[in-house]
């Protein structure tokens, strides 16, 4: 059978634990063909952030533009972005060009090595971010940063109005992770047992590219993130390591 196409629009680690890599490598264990468009060259590894160069908008496009005049492409994630500002401008003009696509939005707003990539957001940006979008996968604290509130839970109660949240658990303590679905009025929970030694450079990135890979399937969004959640933790458990390894069929 002929495989679904899926676009990761996200920056090169060499690490090959987060971003284009790490989501291209999902969406193949899951039989969906990923495509890539970069966004930054990172200089990282597992461990330490250096420094970031950012590919200008009109390449990003550029990128998009050429392979989407040959591949029919539904199905979008968005991972690290320069500006949010500049990220709305892409949104739009996906919006403006190529209607119809399912677009999700992983917020990467700081690396797990520490370097900031957004300070505070203007909350009428973030508005207009989450109304163009068909998902979002905030951690705890980027919700918080997106929507500052009483608590995270509230934030995506709120954020939910304008598009779908899946809030994940990972920062939270516990026997076990849940990650929280907020979809229309409705929350969603997915549960797995929290592991000793299950954290992983890239896990957030790899969970919203497992999404994207159900949703190309045919999935519901509640059934595609219960599923991506499994993928996930099967992945935090490959190995004691940082860089977790996939599961190809």
């Amino acid at each position: 059978m002929t495989r679904p196409y899926a676009l990761s629009i996200a920056g090169f680690d060499p690490s090959a634990g987060a971003g284009l890599l790490a989501d291209c490598k999902t969406l193949e264990a899951h039989g969906v063909y990923g495509l890539g468009v970069c966004t930054a060259l990172t200089v990282q590894n597992d461990v330490a952030f250096e420094r970031v160069n950012w590919v200008p908008l009109a390449d990003v496009q550029d990128q998009i533009r050429v392979l989407l005049s040959r591949f029919s492409v539904d199905f979008v994630k968005i991972g690290l972005f320069e500006s949010l500002p500049q990220l709305l401008a892409l949104l739009r003009w996906l919006r403006q060009y190529y209607p119809g696509q399912r677009i999700v939005w992983d917020p990467v707003l700081k690396a797990t090595a520490g370097y900031e990539f957004h300070r505070q957001p203007d909350w009428k940006l973030v508005l207009e971010l989450l109304t163009e979008c068909s998902l979002i996968t905030p951690n705890l604290p980027e919700m918080l940063r997106l929507w500052p509130t009483a608590s995270a839970e509230a934030a995506a109660t709120d954020a939910s109005t304008f598009c779908p949240v899946l809030l994940k658990g990972g920062h939270a303590s516990g026997n076990e992770a849940t990650d929280a679905l907020f979809l229309d009025g409705e929350q969603y929970h997915f549960s797995q047992c929290r592991l000793p030694q299950g954290e992983k450079h890239g896990s957030g990135c790899v969970l919203s590219a497992a999404i994207l890979a159900q949703l190309a399937l045919g999935q519901s969004l509640p059934e595609a993130c219960r599923l991506g959640k499994q993928y996930t933790t099967a992945f935090l458990a490959s190995n004691d390591t940082l860089l977790g390894y996939h599961s190809f069929r």
